[in-house]
């Protein structure tokens, strides 16, 4: 079983800068393909972004490559999610997930944790 814990999110203004993370419960984490999705309210869960298990590789939704990034830390069992040049449109809860594959569909991820609500303001 593998826990994940978001943090980071928060109140921003548009075209300000956020850092999410997320920590990873597990000895294994650097087995897992970790991702990064949002769900906007009254919307599906979007994929945003994912990083293979040595940072060597990372899968991105087209929109967004240029504003957000993904990083990790196998060191301290942590994901990283970088957004930039954040819009109201970004307002979102934030989740992280763990899987095996590095996939753009929720399906595919084993483990998520509880989110972490980003709000940008205009």
């Amino acid at each position: 079983q593998v826990q994940l814990v978001e943090s980071g999110g928060g109140l921003v203004q548009a075209g300000g800068s956020l850092r999410l993370s997320c920590a990873a419960s597990t000895r294994t984490f650097s087995s897992y393909t970790m991702g990064w999705f949002r769900q906007a309210p009254g919307k599906e869960r979007e994929f945003l972004l994912a990083i293979n298990w040595s940072g060597s590789s990372t899968t991105y939704a087209g929109s967004m490559k240029g504003r957000f990034a993904i990083s990790r830390d196998n060191a301290k069992n942590t994901v990283y999610l970088q957004m930039n040049s954040l819009k109201p449109e970004d307002t979102a809860v934030y989740y992280c997930a763990a899987g095996k594959v590095a996939a753009a569909t929720a399906s595919a991820y084993d483990y998520w944790g509880q989110g972490t609500q980003v709000t940008v303001s205009s």
